[in-house]
């Protein structure tokens, strides 16, 4: 049998191991793998390992644990510190439906919802209910797709958005979860010290209410409320600080107080069927009266045979005389007693099925109850009253309400708690909201069948003996409705600050996010101390706003934000049908996710629009920065799906056909040059390239790396262009092409740049230095090389000479000219170019100046006039000039001659001619020859009808005589070119010419700009061509030669 392992030795070690990094000898690896068939991939091992490796690895991978269990441990036990890996341990129950029930039931339940009830009327109430309690049931769908596809670690909501949105959306919608998690413990310590001072012991208050009205009980009842609720988030914060193990124990004991709480409301419901509670509401008129100021509900008692007078008649009198003087309202109206619950059967529930929105301290006032009142008369005695707190509206209960029903995350946040994630969280999730739901649902109708309304828009019950208004419904006593919800308070608050700190600590551990590292550091055992500082400082915000009110719709923001993009990335993920899109919970739509959102984004703006713009910035503010400054993360988000498919469509559309003249812009492949070390070696190149981008359109950077693509492969990847990009600002690509020889690698990438329709119609390379030297001959044959495929291409050129000298984009030209020589036309690249140039910072302030030539027989006069109308149709603004040139009738054949007195006027008409033409009608010619009429004047200039365009754009050089003959063979001999025939002689001598005219004319510019001759046909005329170019620019400090690509690029239509 053949052995693989014989071939061994320093010889071969290359070629046997193709890691670079592989430290295992090739006799191990033999030694490693013998035995077991796996000879023809032991050399592939380190990146392919073996299958049963690699289900070994899996089968053995475990979650860490989410929230504080491990720190709970690793408090308890030292060694449990070292642990990594925990084995799951809570089903579908404890795991998920009792949290969420913990987190959804709540504040809103005991404090706020029969006062909603009787706000919003049963039918809005429920409305509002419905649309709520359904985009929580939609968000959980979502979430619970998400969640069953592929295992989500310890991270819960945070994770599942960043991982399906990218780093970007991840980082701005986790801050809004973290900071709407920060608010919602703020709003349960102000339901807390609510229900402290104003059920339990009113008479701790430290600013006293007793004989404040309007606006003074208010300030002391808020400062009251920020003072108590600082030393209640102090002391919850060192709780936590200290161990949350206490937070864990004390978990069940706030659930069953909840539980307990809601069983002995559907307890008192049930009883009022057959025997109602007790509980009267005195009513003055049809105005609720505050019970905390009398004890009898009358004006006076009869005893014995004495009328007395009681103290309601003392609080409405100015003294306790019959005769005394008293409030006109009181006089006119009578005192009256009404049941405040009468019960399920009494048919309360049609009074209480619509609205009774109230302006702020407005009167509590019975329905269906007369009532005299004069309507000009003033209201007094105020504290005497109910008043309503605050403004109600449709949109201020949405934003109240909504907190009600978050909570919904629980489960997926302790994700790595469970023992099968994938079929526990969407089990109890959506368990857990259809139980809320219903628990929500049918409140609102028990509460509007059988308390009375007046009871239930006494927000703070002042008219039922100050008890809290759910708790007088409550059976066996309104005080397990009233500790109930206090302890639940307490745990909800405690549990917000557990949660919240390390939801940031996982954003900050991420490194998304470069100012919140230091967050991601805490205690030994990863307590996140510095995370809880902060979020206790964020919590104290909200307790100084001191309102429950207010604070409710803020965190209704930044919750309503996060359950949006949970919606979000389901729905994308299932249209753009990742191949990884493959999750165990099978029911779920994207047209039910895009409705989810759709309801996220309306309650948002319900809620309250201007919190919702607030909440949008800052998750933009967010999202840009985590884009500009933050770590780059590749996640397979959905976000990139999105970029995929659209740059796939956009493709497609771009190859139906040619843009449109309007539409052109330069889509730049840029040749650089690099050295042995693969260093640039013309970065002004790029800088060119950047400040040409005015506008924008496609960048590539090709380089060329002379080998073979196997051994030369990651050399070119070490290459510094991209460096440099990033350095210049050029938005673009790179590429860099392996060849056997670099000529063949410059065609290969001028061939196959781009992609479908966008691809690159110009192409900038520099000119070749030091071309005379035998040592740079190649560079020169290259050069010729490229001008001849962008001609054949129809690709546009542009060749900087003394591409060093350019400016870099940090200069600044603060006065200059910018000189267009048009000799030629191109199809408007020469006009085009100073424009984009000038859109750049470096080239702002220069002018742009264009020279064109005339003959002596030509009427210049009037050849600035078009030319100055053709400039004035295009927008572009630049001063004109027609150079005059002598010619000399001795040295032209003589069928030139004959044609030359009229070429120079009719060139200049043609090209605005042409470019009016194919501005009007369609750029999409069959026949790209068309575009250039002039073509065959200039041939009969020359009388070579049959040479083709490089040939015909030099001979257009030829209209510009000379008078010295023997001077310019001088000048010619000098710059070493043998003159074959009279067309050489010609070509030397107009250069030399043209030379002189634009050096005296633009000697001075910060950059010339002129038409590029056209390459020889024959390659036995190169050199001679370089030295053309070499008499044509000489003398000129920055030149740029442009030659067009064949067809137009400037129009004068709009």
């Amino acid at each position: 049998m053949f052995n693989s392992c014989m071939f061994t030795g320093d010889a071969t070690s290359k070629e046997s191991s193709p890691f670079i990094n592989s430290s295992t000898s090739d006799v191990e690896k033999c030694q490693q793998y013998d035995g077991k068939n796996m000879a023809l991939f032991e050399e592939e091992m380190d990146t392919s390992p073996m299958v049963s490796s690699l289900l070994s690895s899996l089968a053995n991978y475990s979650n860490l644990t989410q929230g504080s269990k491990e720190h709970e441990e690793a408090e308890n036990n030292e060694e449990a510190r070292k642990k990594t890996v925990q084995a799951p341990r809570m089903g579908t129950i404890m795991g998920v439906y009792l949290p969420c029930m913990q987190n959804i039931l709540g504040v809103i339940l005991f404090l706020r919802m029969t006062w909603l009830v009787g706000i919003g009327g049963v039918l809005g109430t429920f409305t509002i209910v419905f649309m709520c309690c359904s985009t929580t049931m939609l968000t959980a769908i979502s979430m619970s797709a998400i969640a069953t596809n592929g295992v989500v670690p310890a991270g819960g909501s945070y994770y599942m958005i960043s991982r399906s949105l990218g780093p970007e959306f991840g980082g701005a919608v986790g801050i809004c979860f973290y900071l709407g998690t920060t608010f919602a413990g703020a709003m349960y310590i102000l339901g807390c010290i609510e229900i402290l001072l104003i059920y339990i012991v009113p008479a701790a208050a430290i600013f006293k209410m007793e004989g404040l009205e309007g606006a003074e009980a208010e300030a002391a009842l808020l400062n009251n409320m920020r003072v108590y609720g600082t030393i209640v988030l102090s002391f919850m914060a060192l709780v936590v600080f200290v161990g949350v193990k206490y937070v864990n124990k004390l978990a069940l004991v706030f659930l069953a107080c909840v539980i307990l709480s809601i069983l002995a409301v559907y307890a008192g419901v049930i009883k009022t069927s057959f025997d109602p509670p007790d509980f009267p509401v005195c009513v003055l008129g049809n105005r609720t009266l505050a019970s905390k100021g009398f004890d009898i509900c009358a004006k006076t008692i009869e005893r014995g045979n004495a009328t007395l007078t009681t103290k309601l008649w003392r609080a409405f009198c100015d003294s306790e005389f019959l005769n005394a003087t008293c409030d006109e309202y009181f006089t006119s109206n009578n005192v009256s007693q009404i049941q405040g619950i009468p019960g399920i059967t009494s048919g309360i529930l049609a009074e209480n099925l619509f609205s009774t929105f109230m302006e702020k301290n407005s009167i509590l006032e019975k329905r269906g109850v007369p009532a005299v009142l004069d309507p000009e008369a003033t209201v007094t005695n105020t504290n005497r009253y109910v008043m309503a707190d605050i403004t109600s509206f449709f949109t201020l209960l949405v934003g109240i309400y909504f907190p009600s029903v978050t909570g919904i995350m629980a489960g997926s946040n302790r994700s790595g708690d469970l023992q099968d994630a994938q079929k526990s969280i969407p089990i109890g999730t959506i368990l857990a909201i259809t139980t809320t739901s219903i628990i929500y649902m049918s409140s609102v109708i028990l509460f509007g069948a059988c308390v009375d309304g007046v009871v239930l828009r006494d927000k703070f019950g002042e008219g039922v003996d100050g008890n809290l208004v759910i708790g007088t419904l409550a059976w066996p006593s309104p005080w397990v409705i009233v500790f109930g919800s206090f302890f639940s308070t307490c745990g909800a608050g405690l549990q917000s600050l557990t949660g919240a700190p390390r939801l940031l600590q996982a954003i900050a551990r991420d490194g998304i996010i470069p100012f919140l590292r230091v967050f991601g550091h805490g205690k030994a055992n990863g307590e996140p101390t510095w995370a809880l500082l902060l979020t206790a400082c964020i919590c104290e915000s909200g307790i100084l706003i001191a309102s429950l009110d207010a604070v409710a719709p803020i965190l209704s923001m930044f919750f309503l934000m996060c359950y949006m993009f949970v919606n979000l990335a389901c729905a994308l993920q299932t249209l753009l049908r990742t191949p990884n899109w493959r999750p165990r919970f099978k029911f779920y739509h994207w047209a039910l996710s895009l409705l989810g959102m759709s309801l996220c984004l309306t309650l948002m703006f319900l809620c309250s629009w201007y919190y919702a713009i607030v909440a949008m910035v800052i998750a933009s503010c967010i999202y840009k920065y985590i884009e500009f400054c933050g770590a780059e993360k590749e996640w397979g988000d959905g976000i990139r799906g999105i970029s995929l498919s659209a740059a796939r469509y956009a493709l497609m559309r771009l190859e139906e056909g040619p843009p449109h003249t309007k539409n052109w812009r330069p889509q730049i492949l840029v040749l650089m040059s690099l050295d042995a070390e693969q260093n640039v070696e013309q970065p002004r190149l790029l800088s060119l390239t950047s400040q040409l981008k005015a506008g924008k359109g496609l960048t590539i950077v090709g380089a060329c790396v002379e080998g073979t693509y196997l051994n030369n492969q990651p050399q070119a990847q070490e290459g510094d262009q991209v460096r440099l990009m990033e350095v210049e600002k050029v938005k673009g690509f790179s590429q860099v092409v392996i060849s056997s020889n670099l000529r063949d690698a410059t065609s290969h990438l001028i061939q196959a740049g781009g992609l479908g329709g966008l691809r690159h119609n110009t192409v900038l390379v520099s000119y070749p230095k030091n071309w005379k030297q035998a040592e740079e001959h190649h560079r020169c044959r290259n050069f010729i090389e490229v001008v001849r495929e962008t001609t054949a291409a129809r690709l546009a050129l542009l060749v900087p000479k003394n591409i060093s000298a350019y400016p870099s984009n940090g200069e600044r030209f603060t006065e200059g000219h910018i000189d267009v020589w048009w000799i030629v036309h191109d199809g408007g690249m020469l006009m085009l170019l100073p424009f984009l140039l000038r859109q750049h910072k470096v080239w702002r302030k220069c002018k742009i100046r264009i020279f064109t030539v005339a003959q002596m027989d030509d009427n210049s006069i009037q050849m600035k006039k078009d030319l100055m109308t053709f400039l004035y149709h295009l927008r572009f603004d630049a001063e004109v000039e027609v150079v005059e040139m002598v010619r000399n009738q001795h040295t032209l054949p003589s069928h030139t001659h004959t044609h030359t007195q009229t070429h120079t006027s009719l060139m200049l008409s043609l090209q605005i001619q042409s470019i009016t033409d194919v501005s009007r009608g369609s750029i999409r010619r069959k026949n790209p020859s068309n575009l250039h009429p002039q073509r065959s004047i200039a041939e009969e200039s020359v009388g070579g009808g049959g040479e083709e365009k490089s040939e015909e754009e030099v001979a257009a050089v030829s209209h510009f005589s000379y008078k010295e003959t023997s001077h310019s063979q001088k000048k010619s001999l000098q710059y070493g070119v043998s003159f074959r025939n009279q067309s050489n002689v010609r070509r030397m001598h107009h250069a030399q010419k043209l030379n002189e005219v634009i050096v005296k004319k633009s000697q001075e510019a910060k950059l010339v700009l002129l038409n590029m001759p056209g390459p020889p046909k024959n390659r036995t005329g190169e050199e001679n061509y370089m030295e053309f170019l070499e008499v044509l620019t000489e003398g000129l400090n920055r030149v740029l030669l442009v030659r067009g690509g064949g067809r137009e690029v400037i129009t004068i239509y709009s």
